[in-house]
Formats: C-alpha cells, sequence, structure tokens
C-alpha cells in the first residue's frame, strides 16, 4: 500500500555485508596466487523522493499555459450573454453562465427531476403474462417484440448521433449540459429495453437484429442513419452555409422525425396493451421513456428554431421544401411499420 511517509523518507544506507572469517584451521595452499580484486560497479544511486518532486516542478515550471488553452476554442475574456450563439460560436464554451437559453437550462434540471432505472420496475405479472400461452394474443405478440426490437436500436442510433456529432457541433454550454443529459438517457432506454427483453425470456439475438431482418423495421433504422451519419465524420464542421443546412437537416431528421414520429405508433401501441391491464411493467417502463422522449423533441424544436433565427440566412424556399418532404417520408415509413405491427388489428388500436 502506498505510504506518503514512506514516500518522503529518505532511504536509509544499508550495511554491507562481511566477508566470512576464514577458518582459523583451514590448511594453507602450498603456493600463494596473488587475488585479483573484484571490479569496480558505480554504485546505483537511489531515486529519492526530492528528486522525483525536483523534477515534476521543472516540468512544470516549462509548461506553456497558452498552448494547451488554444485547444478548448475559448475566446481571450469573460463572456458576455450577447457573445454566446448556437452554432458557430467563438465564445469559451467551457464557460456555462451568464445563461442565454434559459429553456435548456430548465430542460436539463427537468430532465435530472425525472430520473428513473429500469430495475426499479417490477416485471412479475409481465414474466407470468408472457409466458402462459393464453396470456396474449398473436397480435399482442407481435406488437411487443417489434416495439423492443424497433426501440433498442433506434435509442442506440439517437445516443451516436448525440455523443459524436450534435455535442460537437452545438457551440452552446446550457444546451450542451442537456445533450449530456439526454445522451445519458438514451443509455438508460436500451437499458430497458435489455431489462425487459432478458426478463421475458426473448431470443436476444433476434430481437437486436430486427434493424437488419424485419422490412419495417430496417427502412425507419437505414432512413434515420441516411440523414444523420454524415455529421459523424470527425472533419465535418460548419461555418458556410451548406454545412449549416447540412447540421439543420440532420435535426430535423434526428429530433422532427425519428424522435418525433418513428417513436409514437410504438408508444401508443404499449400504452394501449397497458391500459387494458397487459404487459403493465413494460407499458410503465415505455410511458418513463415517452416522457423522456417528449423532452427531448421539445428541446430539439427550441434548438433548430433558435437557429432559424440566428442563421435566417439558412430557411430558404428550396430547403423549407426539403424539409417538408423529409417529413412525408418519415410519415409514410412509420404507416408502413403500424400495418406491418397489426397487420390484422388490435383492441382498442384500429378504427
Amino acid at each position: 500500500m502506498l505510504n506518503w511517509d514512506d514516500f518522503y523518507a529518505e532511504e536509509k544506507p544499508k550495511a554491507k555485508n562481511k566477508a566470512p572469517a576464514t577458518p582459523t584451521n583451514a590448511p594453507q595452499a602450498a603456493t600463494s596466487q596473488p587475488i585479483t580484486p573484484p571490479p569496480t560497479v558505480a554504485p546505483v544511486q537511489p531515486v529519492t523522493a526530492t528528486a522525483a518532486l525536483d523534477r515534476a516542478n521543472a516540468a512544470l515550471a516549462n509548461l506553456d499555459v497558452a498552448a494547451g488553452l488554444e485547444e478548448l476554442e475559448m475566446g481571450a475574456a469573460r463572456i458576455q450573454v450577447d457573445d454566446k450563439r448556437m452554432i458557430n460560436c467563438k465564445a469559451d464554451l467551457n464557460q456555462l453562465v451568464p445563461f442565454k437559453y434559459d429553456w435548456a437550462w430548465q430542460k436539463y434540471l427537468d430532465g435530472c427531476a425525472n430520473h428513473w432505472m429500469p430495475q426499479e420496475v417490477n416485471m412479475t405479472k409481465d414474466i407470468a403474462l408472457w409466458k402462459n400461452p393464453e396470456g396474449l394474443t398473436d397480435d399482442e405478440r407481435l406488437i411487443v417484440m417489434r416495439s423492443l426490437g424497433y426501440f433498442s436500436t433506434a435509442d442506440s442510433l439517437v445516443a451516436n448521433n448525440l455523443v459524436l456529432a450534435v455535442y460537437r457541433l452545438i457551440t452552446n454550454p446550457e444546451c450542451r449540459q442537456y445533450l449530456l443529459r439526454q445522451a445519458f438517457e438514451e443509455a438508460i432506454h436500451t437499458h430497458a429495453y435489455q431489462y425487459c427483453i432478458q426478463s421475458l425470456g426473448m431470443d436476444e439475438g433476434e430481437v437486436f437484429n430486427m434493424y437488419r431482418e424485419v422490412p419495417s423495421v430496417a427502412k425507419k433504422a437505414a432512413w434515420s442513419i441516411s440523414h444523420t451519419h454524415s455529421l459523424s465524420n470527425p472533419n465535418f464542421k460548419t461555418g458556410t452555409a451548406e454545412a449549416d443546412q447540412e447540421l439543420l437537416r440532420n435535426l430535423i431528421g434526428f429530433y422532427g422525425v425519428t424522435e418525433g414520429i418513428f417513436f409514437y405508433c410504438g408508444f401508443t401501441q404499449i400504452l394501449s396493451m397497458g391500459r387494458r391491464n397487459k404487459m403493465t411493467g413494460v407499458a410503465e417502463q415505455f410511458q418513463y421513456i415517452l416522457r423522456d422522449e417528449s423532452m427531448h423533441l421539445n428541446f430539439g424544436i427550441d434548438v433548430i428554431n433558435q437557429i432559424k433565427i440566428e442563421n435566417p440566412h439558412l430557411w430558404t424556399k428550396d430547403f423549407q421544401q426539403e424539409v417538408i418532404q423529409m417529413i412525408l417520408e418519415g410519415t409514410q415509413l412509420e404507416i408502413e411499420y403500424a400495418r406491418d405491427t397489426m397487420p390484422r388489428g388490435v383492441l382498442g388500436m384500429n378504427a
């Protein structure tokens, strides 16, 4: 165990071993040969605490502070509220206050207040119902399987986009604070799906690979990736009209379509089952996830609108038509998914 007393203590010199005495009754050699002394070896100097501290202090004395601070993308002074911008901001990103977007900080606080963990939800009734051959219809089982299959992949894609792209390109510290909270919530959601899948004894490989093997799930996943993957390139930077529009396109596809359209058929289906007292543990977790995702959607819309306010030149007529096209495509994919998951209709879900 490391002990600071040992670290500061000077090493004591070790006593030299004495050569063994020659017995007095040992026989003497007939002829005496000259004894060659052993080669002289310089003693190894121990590394003392003082020497180590001297080297550390010498290294710190030569530390170039300016070079390190240049990597932080910061300004040269304390920032004012008007210095802050949603994108392409050169002000110090490490100065959280003063707040410019109070709504972002409030959403961070609200997200923390809504914290929950999957293992807090009792799954006993769900397990009994799922294992009972008469507990659910085949159509109801399909809904549960499809919902867990899509969401388990979708929230992972959302988290990847947040961590690898959006956080880096949003240049406002209070918004970044919420993005960190959102990324953690996406991890909790993925945890919840795994908890449900494991509790119900489902085939994990089948469920987690639906985004590859089930067409209606695969199309939604592919659409989301196609509208977000370009920003994951570490060389992507904003600052031009084309790049800024690409970021806007990502945010609209990410928040407006993936989290704003693709999630809600599954939410409706599972919560409808919960209202009929079926799969209540799964439904409770989906209710918490819906609460989180509703806040994610509201945050994303606020970010998009703020970028539009600060950069009105980006919101061209052509770009608006492109956004409308994205929303229509997302809506059609969600309709296709709903028909795939309810081929014969489900009580309380079909008109």
